[in-house]
């Protein structure tokens, strides 16, 4: 019998109860950036992202937080995964971009990895994609590796958006039309297209 279980049949509050307890309200109570890492925690101290990209092929699959730390060799995977496919080049992906997704991921309690429509973007490829398009910010955050756009076949974009919201944690973007939702680590803010 574990310690949570016996403290729940005798009715003492083990330590790690009450952190955890108190951990939860903290998560209620303070709209901050620590509520997507906090959606987390009921994970078993691991924290998880799968993607795959329609436009290289590649799957991606890894724990990239264990006990507490940031695992090395797996932000560099997703660095690698998230890199601009045009150009081929890598930044560093803001850990506070990767926790939002992947708090959004299990508030959707979705078995489908997401498809990474956009991670980091050169400012080159963010300068061709706004010629192109309205919905392209010039100072977008994917030129510093903090913002994703992603979809899911078996959310609606809806959907996708309100669990990254319920995250009080950066920028959500809702395309309806393209159908994917930009998830960032910016300041908290929402908006449509």
């Amino acid at each position: 019998m574990t310690d949570s279980m016996k403290s729940s049949n005798t009715g003492i509050v083990s330590r790690r109860g009450l952190l955890r307890a108190f951990a939860a309200t903290a998560i209620v109570a303070a709209p901050t950036y620590a509520n997507a890492a906090g959606f987390l925690r009921g994970a078993g101290d691991i924290r998880r992202i799968r993607m795959y990209s329609g436009r290289t092929g590649e799957s991606l699959d890894t724990i990239y937080w264990i006990e507490g730390d940031y695992i090395r060799d797996a932000l560099k995977e997703i660095n690698y995964f998230m890199r601009d496919w045009r150009s081929n080049e890598t930044i560093s992906i803001d850990p506070r971009t990767i926790d939002i997704m992947a708090a959004s991921h299990s508030l959707l309690d979705a078995n489908e990895p997401y498809m990474m429509l956009s991670g980091y973007r050169t400012p080159k490829t963010n300068a061709m994609l706004r010629s192109r398009s309205r919905g392209v910010a010039k100072n977008s955050l994917h030129m510093k590796g903090q913002a994703s756009d992603l979809r899911l076949k078996s959310r609606s974009v809806t959907q996708m958006a309100s669990a990254a919201i319920a995250c009080k944690a950066g920028g959500v973007g809702k395309y309806r039309r393209s159908n994917f939702v930009h998830m960032d680590c910016g300041p908290v803010r929402t908006w449509a297209r």
